[in-house]
């Protein structure tokens, strides 16, 4: 079966954005540099990489995130496996996502190679690299039950103002549970309800400079 189709609109024909909550799928500025600098950068990756280190992810989006962690895990030369799970409640139809990858040419190779999983409606990838999956439904539901905690959080979702589900206090003290010790957070949000939410349920935050047109961003850590 095929991913939903959400619906989309194209900004300057490479950016998709979102019509259910009105917002881009990633930045206008450079989608890929962003990445790197909050989710990578923010959650001190490549040097925290490990055999089996495990990232999790509110909001898959186009894949982005999961192609560009692949690209470094690959380009150091990691060994071992990366764990990558991605929490999503609408996922973008096949197409739209392929199309939308097509704007990272850095990422050419690893998207032409996961590019048949996501035509085929595939919510689990297994390579000798990555174990990937993909869970769908509401995050506030679904993430109870993920059975390893993360060595690393992407928080990735829509603006906290257009997509306050993924914010939720409730949600972001499951995150902070299915983290790992000693383990860590970013997102590109610097919302003061974000980071108190984040600070009260035992993940410690700090605001740092944020990429391109944002001003700050935020990142956590859990205590050993």
């Amino acid at each position: 079966m095929k991913l939903q189709t959400e619906p989309l609109d194209w900004r300057d024909g490479d950016v998709p954005v979102s019509r259910r909550f009105d917002d881009p799928y990633f930045s206008l500025d450079n989608g890929l540099a962003e990445t790197h600098h909050v989710f990578l950068a923010g959650n001190d990756l490549p040097a925290r990489f490990k055999d089996g280190f495990h990232i999790a992810e509110l909001g898959f989006g186009t894949g982005l995130n999961l192609l560009a962690t692949l690209d470094l895990w690959r380009s150091r030369k990691q060994s071992g496996t990366l764990h990558f799970t991605s929490f999503e409640a609408f996922p973008m139809q096949a197409d739209d996502m392929i199309r939308a990858q097509q704007a990272f040419p850095d990422l050419a190779s690893i998207a032409e190679e996961l590019a048949p999983f996501w035509a085929n409606g595939a919510k689990e990838i297994t390579l000798p690299d990555l174990k990937f999956a993909l869970i769908e439904g509401d995050a506030r539901i679904t993430l109870a039950s993920m059975p390893i905690p993360a060595d690393a959080w992407f928080l990735d979702g829509f603006s906290p103002a257009k997509n306050p589900e993924l914010w939720e206090p409730d949600l972001l003290s499951l995150v902070a549970q299915k983290t790992a010790p000693n383990g860590t957070a970013a997102t590109y949000t610097a919302a003061g309800h974000v980071r108190r939410a984040l600070d009260a349920v035992g993940l410690t935050t700090t605001r740092v400079p944020g990429f391109g047109r944002k001003r700050h961003m935020t990142i956590a850590r859990k205590a050993l």
